[in-house]
This record gives structure tokens, C-alpha cells and sequence, in this order.
């Protein structure tokens, strides 16, 4: 099944990130979109609505964040940007963290196409001046 919700502003960003959780069916987020899109932004906003305690930014030269909720559940927050080659992700182990049933929030994730789970859940972003698209993706390979 297929969801789609368009916003005009970002000033009601806090709805989306609620529509993502209410309908995302897996734990493994993969968010598309072009350079500028809001992934990061999104990202931001869903570790709010579950509660991270700690400041969320992008794992750019990272690769991998790890956040916690007040709750103590992990959240890794992935940006594959940076990878020349999936198996730089391979060598860290990325398995584990799609596979640690902790939320897994990933950008950048056509980079490791082969090591992705069979189950995600994926968020298409679509820009058009200030307006973003999103539509959002249960997957199963």
C-alpha cells in the first residue's frame, strides 16, 4: 500500500513525522530524495516523536549516529552519501544495525542496495519550490 502527503511549509513537519511512524510497517526507514530535499530534516523530527534525548544532526563524515530515547531504545541514523563502494557499509557491520530491530533510519540508501533487508519501509520526498511531497512505501523484497 501506498500513502502520500504533501505540506506546503515546513512549519507542519511535526505531522508528517507522525504520519510516517503511524504508517511505516517496519523499523527500517529509507528516505529518498534529491540533495536539499528535508531527509535530514524529517529525520530530525521523527527522533523528536520518539523521544531522543540526544541532539540529532547528519552522520555525514560519520556514517552512523546512534541516538537514544528516554525510553533506552536505540535509533541509528545512517547516511551513506560519503560510500564509494557498499562494502565500506559491509565492513562496519551495517547488517547487524537493519537486522537489530532498532529503528534504522537511513539516507543515501540506493548506495547499499545489496545489503539491504527484505523488509523496509521507504519515504519519498519530492520538492517543488517550498511545497515537499511525501509518499511512503511499505517494502518487502
Amino acid at each position: 500500500m501506498v500513502f502520500n502527503f504533501n505540506l506546503a511549509t515546513l512549519a507542519n513537519l511535526e505531522e508528517v513525522a507522525q504520519w510516517v511512524l503511524k504508517n511505516a510497517a517496519h523499523k527500517v526507514l529509507v528516505f529518498n530524495g534529491e540533495m536539499g530535499a528535508g531527509k535530514t530534516t524529517l529525520i530530525k523530527e521523527i527522533c523528536k516523536q520518539l523521544q531522543v534525548q540526544d541532539a540529532v544532526s547528519s552522520p555525514t563524515y560519520a556514517i552512523v549516529n546512534e541516538y537514544c530515547t528516554v525510553r533506552s531504545e536505540r535509533i541509528f541514523h545512517f547516511d551513506f552519501y560519503r560510500l564509494n563502494h557498499e562494502s565500506e557499509a559491509s565492513d562496519f557491520g551495517v547488517e547487524e544495525y537493519l537486522d537489530s530491530e532498532d529503528w534504522c533510519l537511513l539516507e543515501w540508501a540506493e548506495k547499499i542496495t545489496n545489503l539491504m533487508p527484505s523488509q523496509f519501509t521507504e519515504i519519498n520526498i519530492a520538492l517543488s519550490g517550498q511545497a515537499r511531497s511525501y509518499q511512503l512505501k511499505n517494502q518487502t523484497i
